[in-house]
């Protein structure tokens, strides 16, 4: 018997004993089609890499830890100049720590000590969207909107207060564009914020193309752009959540930059680190910078494994593979491939309700009827039907439920490693194509 606490108590999930480019192999030898890269889009370049080996043996040889307190050390050094090198102007300076979570209950001790150092310690409140999901620590899921993720739980969290999501295939009316509707959704916030008193708002943290909760849904055109607005005339922080859609997945190294929308703090991970060390990280706006400097001169805020030097040397080695090996390209080309294959493969079919994402962050929303986009009952649980069959078929996918408000809904994200060849794409489709049929001849038809 197994002395781990796995997710699911009374099953232990098939072990891996082996792992290359795109394509796992479980202790049995069965091997499985990685298409959402090693589970929930974190192993951007895929699995096993030759020079990010040799990075993390090399610093290993040097240092392998010291604390944050004491030293720096190059590998964070040369990884905060990458990210600053990359990111919108407006980013300048970067705090690590060892992943998403953490990432967001750094931003959020941030954006408090930022309204302490400035002299107005009444701004506490925190906007966050319905369906959004930002972490599983406390301060991360008191923000987060995802009522199945964070229910249990809600005697032990802050105040949350939300406005609805982005989410133009359920929200948006007939009468109206993509624009119009990004414009009347972004202004959701300005009546929060009304609503609470602006004096007593801290900040807005949203997804830029939401992931987990929502299937890879995008923010309309123009949306990033008025929440921006509404955030300035207001005086409201703004953090963008790009932990699962930055660094590079949805085609550019920060999502928010096919905008051109600059937020006050930033958080990465996943695929900032490909997964061979533990690393997340929030990029600070000049504006909290320079409270921090001006006031206080201190962070109020730690993590033992902040800025560790192997997880840095990890990740400034992934960093620089993606860039010198050209891989963003191989993500616009692919993406390409990808969203026109399942346009082509699955444009009629009865359940598939909407096809959407970016670069080779995809998403499929299922209903059970296409016209009225009623969903399937919760009790059916098809993402788990669809998860289980899938790696039947020998493919991992990353189904999620409660699509729609939290618990009815199902949808299945796709993201593979940006190493993705054409031959793999194709074989993602037809394999997911097999699992989806089996499951749905073998849920109950309600």
């Amino acid at each position: 018997m197994s002395n781990v606490i796995h997710r699911k108590l009374l099953e232990t999930p098939p072990r891996i004993v082996a792992a290359d480019g795109l394509w796992v192999t479980d202790a049995d030898g069965k091997r499985y089609l990685d298409a959402v890269s090693g589970g929930v889009a974190v192993s951007c370049i895929g699995h096993r890499n030759e020079r990010v080996k040799e990075a993390i043996d090399a610093q290993i040889e040097a240092v392998s830890y010291v604390h944050s307190s004491f030293f720096t050390s190059d590998p964070a050094e040369q990884l905060a100049h990458q990210l600053i090198k990359a990111a919108p102007d407006g980013l300048s300076k970067v705090l690590f720590c060892s992943g998403g979570s953490e990432a967001v209950e750094a931003a959020l001790k941030l954006v408090r000590q930022t309204w302490v150092e400035r002299g107005e310690p009444n701004r506490r409140h925190v906007i966050s969207r319905r369906q959004s999901y930002h972490g599983a620590t406390l301060g991360a899921l008191s923000v987060g909107g995802n009522l199945a993720r964070s229910e249990i739980y809600k005697p032990m969290l802050f105040e949350g207060h939300w406005i609805d999501p982005c989410y133009a295939y359920r929200e948006k009316s007939d009468q109206e564009d993509l624009e119009a509707y990004g414009l009347r959704s972004a202004n959701l916030l300005e009546e929060a914020i009304l609503r609470l008193g602006a004096d007593n708002v801290a900040a807005f943290i949203m997804e830029p193309v939401v992931g987990a909760t929502l299937g890879c849904a995008p923010s309309a055109p123009g949306y990033l752009k008025r929440v921006r607005e509404i955030c300035d005339t207001y005086g409201v922080l703004l953090i963008f959540d790009e932990i699962m859609c930055g660094m590079g997945r949805t085609g550019t190294t920060f999502s928010c930059a096919e905008e051109g929308v600059v937020p006050d703090f930033l958080t990465v991970a996943k695929g900032l680190g490909g997964g061979f060390q533990p690393i997340g990280a929030v990029l600070v706006g000049d504006g909290p910078v320079n409270d921090l400097y001006q006031g206080s001169g201190a962070l109020k805020h730690g993590f033992t494994y902040m800025a560790h030097p192997v997880a840095c040397a990890a990740a400034s080695a992934v960093q620089t593979v993606i860039e010198e090996e050209n891989l963003l390209e191989n993500v616009a080309t692919r993406s390409e491939q990808f969203f026109s294959c399942l346009q082509t493969r699955f444009k009629d079919h009865p359940n598939i309700g909407d096809i959407r994402g970016r670069g080779l962050f995809v998403g499929v929303e299922l209903v059970k009827d296409r016209v009225s986009k009623e969903p399937f009952d919760q009790d059916v649980q098809l993402h788990a039907v669809i998860k289980k069959l899938a790696l039947e078929e020998g493919l991992m996918t990353y189904p999620g439920s409660g699509t729609v408000d939290g618990l009815r809904g199902d949808h299945v994200v796709f993201a593979p490693a940006f190493t993705v060849s054409e031959a793999e794409i194709k074989e993602i489709i037809d394999r997911f194509e097999v699992a989806l049929d089996r499951a749905l001849v073998s849920i109950p038809q309600i």
